[in-house]
C-alpha cells in the first residue's frame, strides 16, 4: 500500500530532496524521538529544511513499518475537507474507501502499521490536529511525523524545532578546513559544485561564511543564492543581499511555488498569520539582533495593539516559527530571522506609523543606555557588559536614527557617552571611534555636548596610543572649557593631559596634572554624582599611581592603595583587578619579579571573570617581560606574540606608550639573543594565533584541556609520531599546504593528519591544537614554566 519514500522521490522537490548535507545531530535526535513518540512534529521557519529532514529520517526507518511509509504533501490542499482525499491519493486507496472522509481514513488506518508523514500542515493545522489526535487514540500501530511552521497542539505530541544550519560566529576566523565543520557552509559548497562546477568557492572560506550568515543559515535561501554563481562572483552576491527577498528569485522549476523564491516562502508564512500577528511581525522589524519582552511591550504597544496583547501575540509568532526564543541568564530573549525581519520592515515602511515606531525604539534604547551607564563601576558590571553586548545592535540602530532624517543630536550624544564603560573595558575603542567621527561632523552641537564627545574621543585616542590625536582633541576641549568655566571640565582636562604626559614619558608632569584632578574628584565624590567618564575618583587615582611609580614618587604606594580601596568599596571586580595590576607594576619596577608575577596573574584571573579585554593585553605583555627576565624565553616569546595579537585587535600602538615600548624592546632583544631566529619567530607566531581566553590560560600557566587518553598515558602518546610532527607544524602556524611541502606529502594526506589530530584530541580548531602542543610538548618537566626547548618535535 501507499508510496515508500525510498522507492519514489517526492515529485515536487528537486531530485536530491531526500539527500541531506550535515544535520547529524538533528537526524540522530529526530530518530530517537520517533522511536518513542507516536506523534512527532518538526517545526521551524519556511525554508529551514523540515521536509528534507523528515524524508531522510523516514527513508532510514521504513523497515520498522510493515505497511510502509506514506508521505502526504499538503501544500496543494487548500480546503481541509480534502485532507482525506489527499491521504487516499497518496495511499492509492480511493477505490477501497468508497466514501472518503477523515473518519473513513481513520477507520482504514486503524489496523495498519504505517508511518504517516503529513508534510506542511500549517495551513490545515486544525484538520491535521483532529486527524492525528484520532489516530493516536484508535490506531495503535500508526505513527505520525508532521512538518509544520507551528505545532499541531495535540495531547501526546512531541515537538522538535528544526534550527537553521550550523554557522560560525560573526567574529570567528574561518579557514578552508572549517568549511565542512559547519553544515551551512558545507551545503553551500556542495550546491555550488552542482550549480556552477566551473566556479571554485572553497578558496574563499571567509566569504562563504559571510554569505551563509547573511542568509541566516536557511537551506532554501542558500540554494536560491547558489544559482547566481553561474553569473556572479561570491562577493557580488553578498553585495546584492540587501534586497534578498527579490534577489533570490531564481529557484528550481520543479520546486513548490512558495519555494521558488524567497519572497514567496516568506509571504506564505505571513498570509497564515492573523491580522494582529501580522501587525506585530511588522513592528518587530524595528529591532536589530534581538529583543526582550519589556522592549517589545514598550515599543510595539500602540493602536491597535495594547501592552497586554504583546505577550500572547509574541507567543503565537514563536509557535508559528516567525520568532525564535532563547534563555539568556534568567530571562527569555527573542529574535526574528533577518530574512523575515526584512520582509516585515518592508511592509512597515509603507505605513505612516513607521517613523513613530522607530522614534519609540530610539527613545527606549537611549534610556536603556543611560540607565546602565553607571553600572560598569560596581557589583553589576558583568551584568552591564552582558546587557550592552546583547543590545548593541539595537543601540546602533537607535543612534543611526538620531543622526538620520529625524535629527536629534543631544540624544545621540547621550547614548554615545553612556556607552563609554562598555567600549573602554569590554569591546575596545574601534567602534567608538566610528561614532566619534560621525558626531564630530555635526556643526550645530551645543558646546557642552561637544566637550563631552571630544573628551570621550581623547580617552579612546589615549587607549590606542595615538598621542598626536589626543593632543589635538585636548586643545579643543581646553578651548571649550574656558568658555564654560566649568570646574568639572577643567578637572577632566587635567586628567586627560596627565595621562598624555604619562604616555610620553614625562612622568613628573603627569603627576603634577593628575594629582589636582584626582583631588577634585575625591572632594566632590560625595557631593555630586559625576555623570561623565570617569564617574568616580578611581581612574584619576589609578593613573596617578602609575605616574608616581615611573616618576619614583614616594607617594605612589599610597595612591595605589587608594585606587584599590575605591574599587573594593564599590565592589567593582574589574577595577580591583586594575588595582592589583598597578601594584604589580610597582613591584616589577622595583625588581621584585616573583611578587610582580603573582599580582599580575591574580589581576589577569579576575579580569577574565569580568570579561575585561583591554587590560589583559598589558598584563600578558608584562608577564612576557618577567618570563624573559627569568630565562623562560620560549614562554616569553609565546606571550609576546599573544599580547601583540590582543593589541592589534584593539588597534593599540605600543609605540604610543614610552615606558612599555622601551621594556618591550628590551625583552625582544634579550629573547632573540638567546633563541635562534627561527625558534624566536616560530614561538611568537604560535602565540599570535592564541584566542583571548587561550592567551590568558597560557599566561596563567594553566594546563590545557586533557586529551581523550587513558590517565596513565602521556599526552603525546595519543598521537602517532607523524601526527605529533604535524601538530608541531600547526603550532608554528603552518597551513595544510605548507605542512605538505615541509613533510613532502600530498596536501590531502596532510589534511587527513589534521583531521585525525582534531578527532583524537577532541578539538574543533587549529588554535586548540597549537595551545595543546605548547602546553604539553614544549614544556620541560624540570621547569615550573615553559622550557626554552623549540616548539617542534
Amino acid at each position: 500500500m501507499g508510496r515508500l519514500v525510498a522507492e519514489s522521490p517526492h515529485p515536487s522537490l528537486p531530485a536530491y530532496a531526500g539527500e541531506i548535507i550535515g544535520r547529524k545531530s538533528e537526524i540522530a535526535e529526530v530518530r530517537q524521538l520517533l522511536s518513542r513518540a507516536r506523534l512527532l512534529t518538526l517545526t521551524g521557519p519556511g525554508g529551514v529544511g523540515k521536509t528534507r529532514l523528515a524524508i531522510h529520517v523516514a527513508t532510514h526507518v521504513q523497515r520498522a513499518f510493515s505497511d510502509g511509509v506514506c508521505l502526504v504533501e499538503l501544500s496543494p490542499v487548500q480546503d481541509d475537507r480534502l485532507l482525506a482525499m489527499a491521504i487516499a491519493e497518496t495511499l492509492g486507496t480511493q477505490d477501497e474507501v468508497p466514501q472518503l472522509s477523515t473518519e473513513s481514513m481513520i477507520e482504514y488506518l486503524r489496523a495498519k502499521q504505517v508511518l504517516l508523514i503529513l508534510d506542511n500542515c500549517e495551513h490545515l493545522v486544525e484538520a491535521c490536529a483532529r486527524l492525528a489526535g484520532a489516530l493516536l487514540t484508535v490506531a495503535p500501530k500508526v505513527q505520525v511525523l508532521a512538518t509544520s511552521r507551528e505545532p499541531l497542539g495535540v495531547p501526546g505530541e512531541t515537538v522538535f524545532v528544526v534550527p537553521p544550519m550550523s554557522l560560525p560566529g560573526a567574529g570567528d576566523r574561518v579557514t578552508g578546513n572549517d568549511i565542512h565543520r559547519y553544515d551551512a557552509l558545507a551545503l553551500l559548497l556542495d550546491r555550488a559544485r552542482r550549480a556552477a562546477p566551473q566556479t571554485d568557492i572553497s578558496s574563499s572560506p571567509a566569504a562563504v561564511a559571510q554569505l551563509c550568515r547573511l542568509l541566516d543559515g536557511l537551506p532554501l535561501a542558500i540554494e536560491l543564492a547558489v544559482v547566481w554563481l553561474r553569473v556572479l562572483s561570491l562577493d557580488q552576491i553578498i553585495d546584492r543581499l540587501d534586497g534578498r527577498l527579490d534577489f533570490l528569485s531564481q529557484g528550481y522549476r520543479t520546486a513548490l511555488p512558495r519555494h521558488q523564491t524567497l519572497r514567496a516562502a516568506v509571504e506564505w508564512s505571513f498570509d497564515l498569520c492573523s491580522a494582529q500577528e501580522q501587525i506585530l511581525w511588522e513592528r518587530l522589524s524595528v529591532f536589530s539582533g534581538g529583543f526582550d519582552l519589556a522592549a517589545a511591550e514598550e515599543i510595539c504597544s500602540a493602536e491597535p495593539l495594547g501592552r497586554e496583547d504583546i505577550l500572547p501575540l509574541l507567543a503565537d509568532l514563536t509557535e508559528k516559527s516567525i520568532v525564535t526564543s532563547e534563555t539568556c541568564g534568567s530571562r527569555s530573549r527573542y529574535r526574528i530571522l533577518e530574512t523575515l525581519r526584512e520582509y516585515g520592515h518592508e511592509r512597515l515602511s509603507r505605513r505612516d506609523a513607521a517613523s513613530s515606531l522607530q522614534r519609540r525604539h530610539a527613545v527606549y534604547y537611549q534610556g536603556l543606555a543611560q540607565r546602565n551607564k553607571t553600572r560598569w563601576f560596581g557589583p553589576d558590571q558583568v551584568e552591564y557588559f552582558t546587557t550592552i553586548a546583547l543590545e548593541l545592535p539595537n543601540l546602533r540602530t537607535a543612534m543611526e536614527f538620531c543622526l538620520g532624517a529625524d535629527f536629534r543630536i543631544e540624544e545621540a550624544v547621550q547614548t554615545y557617552t553612556s556607552l563609554n564603560g562598555y567600549w573602554i573595558f569590554f569591546a575596545g575603542p574601534a567602534e567608538a571611534r566610528h561614532w566619534f567621527d560621525r558626531l564630530l561632523t555635526v556643526e550645530q552641537m551645543p558646546s557642552r555636548a561637544r566637550f563631552d564627545v571630544l573628551a570621550t574621543g581623547v580617552l579612546f585616542a589615549l587607549m590606542q596610543g595615538r598621542q598626536a590625536t589626543a593632543q589635538r582633541l585636548i586643545d579643543e576641549c581646553t578651548s571649550l572649557a574656558g568658555q564654560t568655566g566649568c570646574e568639572e571640565a577643567l578637572a577632566m582636562i587635567r586628567y586627560l593631559s596627565g595621562r598624555l604626559a604619562l604616555m610620553r614619558g614625562d612622568y613628573r608632569s603627569a603627576v603634577d596634572q593628575l594629582e589636582p584632578s584626582w583631588e577634585w574628584y575625591e572632594y566632590n565624590l560625595d557631593q555630586i554624582r559625576i555623570t561623565r567618564v570617569p564617574n568616580d575618583a578611581f581612574m584619576p587615582a589609578f593613573y596617578l599611581a602609575l605616574a608616581g611609580i615611573f616618576a619614583e614618587d614616594p607617594r605612589a604606594g599610597r595612591w595605589i592603595a587608594r585606587c584599590r580601596e575605591i574599587a573594593e568599596t564599590g565592589d567593582a571586580r574589574g577595577e580591583v583587578a586594575m588595582g592589583m595590576w598597578a601594584a604589580g607594576v610597582e613591584r616589577w619596577h622595583a625588581g621584585d619579579l616573583e611578587q610582580a608575577a603573582s599580582l599580575f596573574r591574580s589581576s589577569l584571573s579576575l579580569e577574565r571573570s569580568t570579561g575585561y579585554r583591554y587590560n589583559p593585553a598589558w598584563t600578558v605583555e608584562f608577564l612576557a617581560w618577567i618570563a624573559a627576565a627569568q630565562g623562560h624565553d620560549m614562554h616569553a616569546a609565546h606571550l609576546m606574540g599573544a599580547a601583540g595579537t590582543m593589541r592589534n585587535l584593539l588597534e593599540v600602538s605600543l609605540e604610543g606608550f614610552r615606558a612599555y615600548d622601551e621594556a618591550h624592546r628590551a625583552c625582544e632583544t634579550s629573547v632573540r639573543a638567546r633563541l635562534s631566529e627561527q625558534d624566536y619567530h616560530m614561538a611568537v607566531g604560535t602565540g599570535a594565533t592564541f584566542e583571548l581566553n587561550q592567551a590568558i590560560a597560557v599566561a596563567l600557566q594553566e594546563p590545557a584541556e586533557p586529551a581523550p587518553a587513558s590517565p596513565s598515558a602521556p599526552p603525546e602518546s595519543v598521537l602517532t609520531p607523524r601526527e605529533l610532527e604535524v601538530a608541531g607544524l600547526i603550532a608554528e602556524g603552518m597551513r595544510n599546504k605548507d605542512i605538505a611541502a615541509r613533510l613532502v606529502i600530498a596536501q590531502r594526506t596532510a589534511e587527513g593528519h589534521v583531521e585525525h589530530i582534531l578527532e583524537k584530541l577532541g578539538f574543533t580548531s587549529r588554535t586548540q591544537v597549537a595551545s595543546w602542543y605548547v602546553n604539553h610538548i614544549t614544556r620541560s618537566p624540570a621547569e615550573e614554566g615553559p622550557a626554552s626547548r623549540p616548539a617542534r618535535p
